[in-house]
């Protein structure tokens, strides 16, 4: 059975970073980070994702978002810098177990979630 528990949230002032972990069990091929701003829907598309072999693909094309693996730990990161106010939101790891070539960005790719942890961006 796979359990995902986020932590590292929290609240923060624009321009700093912030680096959220995820603490995983069970068997998955990938894992990805997603989140949801309030008052809308999760985002289908992961910010980043990363697969077993440590591959990772990333949505944002201005690095932003950063995601890596310590397999000794089995913690799953994301580091977020330069955090603007518009990244509040709640911040949900997924771990996947379909085959796949490359770690998939779409949500329908996965198939647990954790519990999510909240990041507050003020000006």
């Amino acid at each position: 059975q796979v359990q995902l528990v986020e932590s590292g949230g929290g609240s923060a002032q624009a321009g700093m970073s912030l680096r959220l972990s995820c603490i995983y069990s069970g068997f998955s091929r990938y894992w990805g980070w997603f989140r949801q701003a309030p008052g809308k829907e999760r985002e289908g598309r992961a910010l980043a994702a990363v697969n077993s072999d440590g591959t990772t693909r990333h949505a944002d094309m201005k690095g932003r978002f950063t995601i890596s693996k310590d397999n000794a730990k089995n913690t799953l990161y994301l580091q977020i810098d330069s955090l603007q106010p518009e990244d509040t939101a709640i911040y949900y790891c997924a771990a996947g177990t379909f085959a796949r070539p490359v770690p998939p960005l779409a949500d329908s790719q996965y198939n647990d979630w954790g519990q999510g942890t909240q990041v507050t961006v003020s000006t």
